[in-house]
């Protein structure tokens, strides 16, 4: 492998590894806001939705943990890859439907930011197919 090859597969890593740290970031945040917000408003909402909500919590820890050991052990198999590109469906898919049942009642900031997250999402799903 000549210098140029590998100061290439360097900065791919370094690349790769700075969307993995803010996939770390961003889902780490969504837990903690949820979590929070059980917390605070677990007596007024609906406790039909609480499995589901509990389901997406325990996907974040799995996602939680994957990134952080790719991040640490360089974990780029081929399994790692297809568990990422199916979270990312999964999530994409879930925020499809919230937003189009809850779009209408959203903050118009919050509602940017989800987009905005999708189209990110979408991106990823784009680069991993």
């Amino acid at each position: 492998m000549s210098n140029k090859d590998a100061e290439k597969q360097k900065k791919a890593q370094q690349k790769e590894n700075e969307r993995r740290v803010d996939d770390l970031i961003n889902l780490v945040e969504n837990k903690t806001r949820t979590e929070r917000h059980l917390e605070q408003h677990s007596d007024i909402g609906d406790p039909d939705r609480l499995p589901h909500v509990y389901e997406v919590q325990s996907a974040r820890d799995e996602q939680i943990e994957n990134l952080k050991n790719a991040i640490v052990y360089g974990d780029n198999t081929k399994n790692d890859t297809d568990d990422q590109l199916e979270s990312l469906k999964k999530n994409y898919t879930f925020s499809e439907g919230y937003i189009e049942h809850n779009g209408d009642h959203m903050d118009s900031q919050a509602l940017q930011n989800l987009k905005a997250k999708q189209e990110n999402r979408k991106e990823q799903m784009d680069i991993l197919e």
